[in-house]
């Protein structure tokens, strides 16, 4: 890592990691099976209250399991958020089917329920429901889910959380990914907790964790010998990983804690500049903050996200901007995408606004540095 620079979100070790790490060596069990599997599992359904856990060696396993699990096949379609990272989508197009793309909304910025309310629509004059539905909590802000649920609910379509950003935060005091049928997380490096790379699939049925336990561990027969009636995948996390994610759980809400202050400060410190807003929390939700991000009014502000992000680059700060919605990728040529009125609001997003640094480890004085450099970049009359 470059010493000095400012990054996005990166790792933060707690220091009991070690520790598990080096009871694995210990005890020799570095498979993807062993002790810290199974505590790293317990620890998870113990702090978001699922029923059933499955850790994995990361979220894409995870959503792939999850529509694998479903029945998903070719010649289906999903619905999927279109503002998220490609890898949200990706495991459909694995299956087979077909992806298609639901705009967000003003007061989220996740999943827009009128626009998914009307591919439900469409797809019933079709007589194509989809047969699943993936909502993404964007940045750890929770989607507008009683809302989603109730129509998923309504056309009978199960619903999957990738709740990949969102560990730790609340709708209505009940986790972020336990709503759905199954909902997912990730321990990437950059996540609010990190297993380097790693994943969980939350199920309410234990015969759907059983189900994705026996696909993602090369679907396995019950025999004496070596039979596969189906194909299968390596997609179990490794027993040393799992006793990162350990360590790394324990200290999980002093992690929330510190990235909920950073969102604080930076609120506090664009309120009175004109052109700059911060991201959206819906009421009755507490986000885990693993990213904070500023909106920038172009009528205002003169700079585009992207000049900024470069600009800030140059200084040894990492800033990024949204993520490109899916629809527009190249690798989803062709996919639809469901808006609820003639502005599309992802691609909106996509250009106005700035993720900034956010990591547990970022110190008041480096926040306090990326603020003043941040409001340079932006515009000269507004140098602190």
């Amino acid at each position: 890592m470059n010493e000095g620079k400012i990054f996005l979100s990166p790792p933060h070790m707690g220091g009991n990691e070690q520790h598990y790490v080096d009871e694995a060596f210990k005890t020799n069990w570095i498979a993807p099976l062993g002790a810290n599997v199974d505590h790293f599992e317990q620890k998870m359904k113990y702090y978001t209250k699922a029923e059933h856990a499955l850790a994995l060696n990361s979220g894409t396993a995870a959503i792939h399991l999850a529509l694998i699990t479903l029945g998903v096949t070719k010649g289906d379609t999903v619905f999927c958020s279109t503002l998220t990272f490609a890898a949200s989508a990706n495991p459909i197009v694995y299956v087979g089917a077909e992806p298609v793309f639901i705009d967000s909304d003003e007061k989220s910025w996740n999943m827009c329920p009128i626009a998914l309310q009307i591919a439900m629509e469409d797809a019933v004059k079709k007589n194509r429901l989809p047969k699943a539905v993936i909502v993404v909590h964007l940045l750890g802000l929770a989607a507008d889910l009683d809302a989603i649920q109730s129509i998923c609910q309504k056309y009978d379509v199960p619903l999957i959380e990738d709740a990949a950003e969102s560990l730790g935060s609340t709708y209505k005091n009940k986790m972020t990914g336990t709503f759905g049928e199954m909902g997912i997380y990730s321990f990437n490096g950059n996540k609010i907790i990190t297993t380097s790379g790693g994943g969980m699939l939350l199920s309410k049925k234990e015969s759907t964790r059983r189900k994705a336990f026996k696909f993602a561990t090369q679907a396995k027969e019950d025999a004496m010998f070596y039979l596969h009636e189906k194909i299968g995948y390596n997609y179990r996390l490794s027993n040393v990983l799992a006793g990162i994610g350990i360590g790394q759980i324990e200290v999980l809400d002093s992690h929330i804690a510190k990235r909920q202050a950073i969102f604080k400060r930076y609120e506090a410190a664009f309120a009175e500049i004109d052109g700059v807003s911060m991201m959206p929390v819906l009421a009755q939700t507490v986000p885990n903050c693993w990213l904070s991000a500023i909106r920038l009014d172009f009528e205002k502000i003169a700079v585009s996200t992207m000049e900024i992000a470069q600009r800030m680059e140059a200084v040894g700060i990492e800033v990024r901007m949204m993520w490109n919605p899916l629809h527009l990728q190249p690798s989803f040529a062709g996919a639809a995408c469901y808006q609820a009125n003639e502005r599309n609001v992802s691609e909106q997003l996509f250009q106005e606004v700035l993720c900034l640094p956010s990591g547990s480890s970022m110190s008041e004085s480096q926040q306090q540095d990326v603020i003043e450099k941040l409001l340079t970049q932006m515009m000269a009359e507004y140098i602190v």
